[in-house]
């Protein structure tokens, strides 16, 4: 009987070990399910990601980020206007997508803005740096430009370049966000030295008020907002020195979200047939642009930028 009995707990514990390999396969599998699952939802974002052409061809609207800068892009009695806009517009409707959607936003805010889905791409002439490479990719340059210098009327410091602000001492306003705040320090202007503002018209107002010496910006930018503004204190500085460092001249292009790689691509695709039949030229021609200085050399890429190798 005892012999029985240990016979049949022997056949019991057989039976109990095959049931939980069973039970633990049966987990395996469940688990191997769920990993598959997850991974199909993995697909289906990246693939969301990617078709956010699509989804901006079938709607026939993309929103774009622009900063109010004029002649890059800028609003006008409500209407959307400037070089990089006119640009983006017509390489839009090369893709099918003829509406644009404005979303205007303080310049230092676009990347952050484009990063948080707020836009689906920037179109503010916006100047191809590495650091700003680490945040956004950027399209292929759709322009070029250098640096202006205003100051007040009869420029009393006697300022002609960044070097000149640096030795006297004088006060710089720059917009906040701007690639000038790196250009003017690269030239020996101290931090104690500038100031920000969070337009071009704060920087206008503070060296209008004397609470600065001067303001810079990119050449276009700056004059053009001096020649609108029918502020008679100040001075566009006509003679400006352009500083020889990395960054100048700038190359303005578009930029989209890190993962809007298939619109990026069209987008580049669309631009470069502009380029060749000679429409971005005279987009930039038709803001005041030249043709000729604004346009950029063919051996130009935003890779050569993005990576320093080429300024």
């Amino acid at each position: 009987m005892k012999k029985l009995l240990l016979a049949s707990i022997f056949f019991i514990s057989i039976m109990l070990l095959a049931a939980c390999g069973s039970d633990d396969t049966s987990s395996s599998d469940d688990t191997s399910g769920n990993g598959g699952e997850e991974e199909s939802a993995d697909d289906s974002s990246s693939e969301g990601e990617s078709n956010l052409l699509t989804k901006l061809q079938e709607e026939g609207k993309v929103t774009i980020g622009f900063a109010n800068e004029a002649p890059y892009g800028y609003q006008e009695d409500g209407e959307l206007k400037g070089a990089a806009v006119d640009i983006a517009q017509a390489v839009f409707a090369e893709l099918g997508i003829d509406e644009m959607e404005a979303q205007l936003a303080d310049f230092s805010q676009l990347i952050p803005g484009l990063n948080a889905g707020k836009f689906d791409v920037i179109t503010a002439g916006m100047a191809i740096n590495p650091d700003r490479c680490e945040n956004a990719d950027f399209g292929e340059p759709e322009m070029q430009y250098g640096e202006g210098l205003i100051v007040q009327k009869g420029n009393p410091m006697d300022l002609h370049s960044y070097e000149d602000i640096a030795e006297t001492g004088a006060t710089v306003s720059i917009m906040a966000g701007a690639t000038e705040h790196e250009y003017v320090k690269q030239m020996g202007v101290s931090e104690d030295q500038i100031q920000s503002a969070s337009d071009i018209p704060g920087t206008f107002s503070a060296v209008a008020s004397g609470r600065a010496d001067a303001t810079t910006g990119t050449e276009m930018t700056v004059k053009r907002a001096l020649e609108s503004s029918g502020n008679d204190k100040l001075e566009f500085v006509s003679d400006f020195e352009q500083p020889d460092i990395e960054g100048i001249p700038s190359y303005g292009a578009a930029a989209f979200h890190k993962d809007s790689d298939a619109l990026r691509e069209a987008y580049n695709e669309a631009l470069a047939k502009l380029k060749e039949d000679g429409t971005v030229k005279e987009l930039l021609e038709a803001n005041g642009f030249s043709g000729e200085t604004n346009s950029v050399p063919s051996d130009i890429t935003t890779e050569g930028v993005c990576s320093g190798e080429q300024y």
